[in-house]
């Protein structure tokens, strides 16, 4: 299976734990659907370039994932819907 590395952006008024929270949720959509995350990590809350929806800063999280494709584009389209996450 190729291997796939996304970056995320959800909204800074998030808690961190709210933050890790919503890895884990992306993490376990992953896993059901046939695929397993091989690294995640938490960057924290940074400073961005420019504004998303009037936010200028944002929880930034890193996910590698070894996973076939259906099962990124699952994770991708629960990413868009979902209100807390910006940009992916």
């Amino acid at each position: 299976m190729p291997l796939y590395e996304h970056v995320f952006i959800s909204r800074q008024d998030l808690s961190s734990a709210q933050a890790e929270g919503l890895i884990e949720h992306f993490t376990a959509v992953v896993s059901d659907n046939g695929g397993k995350v091989v690294e995640n990590e938490y960057w924290g809350v940074k400073t961005m370039a420019y504004k998303i929806n009037k936010n200028r800063k944002g929880h930034y999280a890193f996910l590698k994932s070894d996973a076939p494709s259906a099962a990124i584009q699952e994770m991708e389209r629960l990413m868009g819907l979902h209100d807390d996450v910006m940009r992916l």
